[in-house]
């Protein structure tokens, strides 16, 4: 991280980094095109989808703080042996959880890098989505620090692209969005299911990225970190869904509804600018993911480390299937079919054993903790 002090790098690193990293693996093919947030949020309507996004920031922070807490506890860096922890022989469920997440979401980050390349070049889908999956290789080939630095790098293109983007649609089309929530009295049915379901199947972010809490030195780090984590990823959907009620009902619809509002800004520099962003997003997103499973792979197999060709080749063999799915079933299926059921099998698997744990600090974990975890007061 050249150009900052010892000291502010330490920081970035340790209550920063984890926060950009979940940020990367939440924002993804549905969320960055604004598809997950037409499907989960628009529903509700402005107030409603405001309310489920607010609801499903808390759920990630303080999951993800009891996640970084606990694999700091157990000097966990990988999902196997968070898991084995957390679950005892039941960590295979997990297993089994994550291998369908995996297939869902980099068929999603496939078809939606598809869907960027038609509308932006002209070209087929699959030009797209083999860019994507060439572009993922690279990034995994080289291990941690590469993947920390597309992390790192992306999110500063992606917050000054949101930040921009949100100038632009206050000064074409503020009108309409103050007249969107004007004319909406309250929440609509459903919102609070909706920031349920949108934090459930995400908030498995918070175990793919366990190989960059590694900085984390105590248990006050790693708390802070979780808690910095959910409006890190959160604050660019919220700005992007507030622009998106201007053009309520006819965007819900919308395959991509990103593209759907850049033309009607007409800015076309920008709305080439913007989709580009969108594919760094992809792109972080499907390294985070990926990346995940080789930590994994490495440390089952003892080893602190794999060879850059080994890393390359196992990205390939998970990618190739999982964007073969995507020419097959399209966003808007993947995202409206796939995501629900993992919502419900992650919670299951995942969050409520992990909550119970840290409520209790017993069971299958409390060997495991001490009673004064790193950082904690004592006494």
């Amino acid at each position: 991280m050249r150009g900052l002090n010892a000291t502010a790098a330490d920081r970035l690193r340790r209550f920063v980094l984890p926060g950009l990293a979940f940020k990367a693996v939440v924002i993804g093919g549905g969320y960055a095109t604004g598809r997950e947030l037409a499907e989960f949020f628009l529903p509700a309507g402005p107030w409603g989808g405001v309310l489920a996004m607010l609801l499903a920031t808390l759920i990630w922070s303080v999951v993800a703080a009891a996640t970084f807490r606990l694999a700091h506890a157990i000097g966990a860096h990988d999902y196997r042996t968070f898991f084995q922890a957390l679950l005892g022989r039941g960590w295979v469920a997990f297993e089994a959880a994550y291998a369908l997440f995996i297939v869902v979401v980099l068929a999603i980050f496939g078809a939606a890098a598809g869907e960027i390349g038609a509308a932006v070049l002209g070209v087929q889908p699959l030009v797209g989505t083999l860019a994507l999956l060439i572009g993922i290789v690279v990034c995994v080939a080289w291990g941690n620090a590469s993947v920390e630095r597309v992390f790192l790098w992306v999110s500063v293109l992606l917050y000054a692209t949101y930040a921009l983007f949100l100038v632009l649609a206050v000064t074409n089309i503020g009108h309409r969005i103050e007249a969107a929530f004007a004319t909406t009295e309250g929440p609509g049915a459903g919102w609070a299911l909706g920031g349920v379901t949108y934090a459930g199947y995400n908030i498995v972010g918070a175990v793919i990225v366990l190989p960059v809490t590694r900085h984390i030195r105590s248990g006050r780090d790693a708390v802070i970190a979780g808690a910095i984590a959910g409006p890190l990823a959160m604050l660019p959907a919220l700005l992007f869904f507030v622009c998106m009620t201007a053009f309520l009902p006819e965007i819900a619809s919308a395959v991509l509804p990103s593209d759907y509002m850049l033309v009607r800004l007409g800015h076309p520099l920008f709305h080439l600018g913007f989709q580009l962003m969108i594919f760094a997003a992809l792109l972080e997103s499907g390294t985070g993911a990926v990346h995940a499973v080789n930590e994994r792979i490495a440390r089952a197999r003892g080893r602190a480390d794999l060879l850059p060709g080994t890393r390359a080749l196992l990205a390939l063999a998970l990618l190739a299937p999982c964007m073969l799915l995507a020419e097959r079933v399209g966003l808007v299926g993947l995202i409206a079919g796939g995501y629900r059921l993992l919502a419900a099998l992650l919670i299951l698997v995942y969050v409520v054993p992990l909550l119970v744990a840290t409520l209790l600090r017993r069971g299958a974990v409390g060997h495991l903790i001490p009673k004064n975890l790193p950082g904690e007061p004592r006494g």
